[in-house]
């Protein structure tokens, strides 16, 4: 009897075993396996399939020649990379507006999401998350001609300015002002819909807390301290981490959209930097070259943050 035992575990933990339970489940959830197909799909289109194409930052890719019939260059684009003029001002500019993004974006939901919850008037409430939210589903070219209206030299800012006793400008013509008008811009325009996750987090804690904490004679302040603050300590940390991982990523549209040849010194990043040098000078090995280098660097920044916390706070993505 050991034997047929053994023989039958061994069985169930082969590859035919597992193909053979495999086939099972799919019978039994059929359904559910094709709700996630085309998650499946767009990840293996758009996220596995292109790292095929990676290669080309190690060649002297000609589109006539294709990727596979393309020479090898070795590291080539990355030293020119790294010996450019571009490439401090580059590192410098992606990674200050990211930072100045943890540091003024990153609280800010947090701070209203709490706000919300303090808020007795359920009404009012959903008006002022409805209101919240709308900037987020607004088309970015919409956000782009908006704010460019509002910091023209005869826009709302302008017109703030002067009644405040300064002189009309054009903002987005100063290298200085690009990144303040940048991080304020992203606030207005993400800080409702980012405060979903923390709203949500802060529905699944005990109300049971509160109300024995304000038997024990605790304050508003001292409940959030003491119960709200380490009730959604675990989701602020797990967003840390994930913002800290894109300290060098950083969306080209907005600033696409905003920037000009005036305020690259503070403005220009590594993705618009790539999307210049990909798509209008159709260098396209030196382009995936500079975003093989920065997806490096990401994952790098990611692993830290993750081992980190994990020491630090015991929360963890892995």
């Amino acid at each position: 009897m050991g034997t047929i035992h053994t023989g039958t575990k061994a069985y169930e933990n082969s590859s035919a075993g597992f193909f053979k339970r495999l086939l099972k489940d799919l019978a039994a959830n059929k359904v559910l396996y094709l709700m996630i197909l085309p998650i499946i799909a767009y990840y293996i289109v758009f996220h596995y399939g292109p790292i095929y194409g990676l290669q080309i930052g190690f060649k002297k890719y000609s589109p006539g020649l294709g990727i596979l019939g393309s020479p090898w260059v070795g590291l080539d684009h990355f030293v020119n990379f790294f010996r450019s003029y571009y490439f401090w001002r580059l590192i410098r500019n992606t990674f200050l507006i990211n930072f100045y993004g943890l540091i003024f974006s990153f609280p800010m939901p947090i701070l209203f999401a709490l706000l919300l919850n303090e808020l007795r008037s359920n009404k009012f409430k959903r008006t002022v998350q409805t209101i919240s939210y709308l900037p987020h589903f607004i088309s970015i070219v919409v956000i782009c001609g908006m704010i460019t209206d509002f910091v023209a030299s005869d826009g709302l800012i302008n017109d703030l300015i002067v009644l405040l006793g300064g002189e009309r400008a054009p903002l987005l013509q100063k290298p200085g002002l690009f990144r303040t008008i940048y991080i304020s811009s992203g606030i207005w325009q993400g800080m409702g819909f980012r405060s979903i996750i923390f709203i949500a987090a802060l529905s699944q804690i005990d109300q049971q807390l509160y109300e024995a904490a304000i038997i024990d004679g605790a304050g508003r302040l001292k409940r959030a301290w003491h119960i709200t603050l380490p009730g959604i300590a675990p989701t602020v940390v797990i967003l840390l981490i994930l913002n800290i991982g894109r300290l060098l990523s950083l969306g080209f549209e907005k600033i696409l959209l905003l920037y000009n040849p005036i305020t690259y010194e503070t403005a220009d990043v590594i993705s618009t930097f790539v999307f210049r040098k990909g798509l209008e000078q159709y260098d396209f090995s030196y382009s995936t070259a500079v975003g093989i280098f920065n997806s490096v660097i990401n994952f790098t920044l990611l692993i830290i943050a993750n081992n980190v916390s994990r020491k630090v706070s015991d929360y963890s993505l892995w």
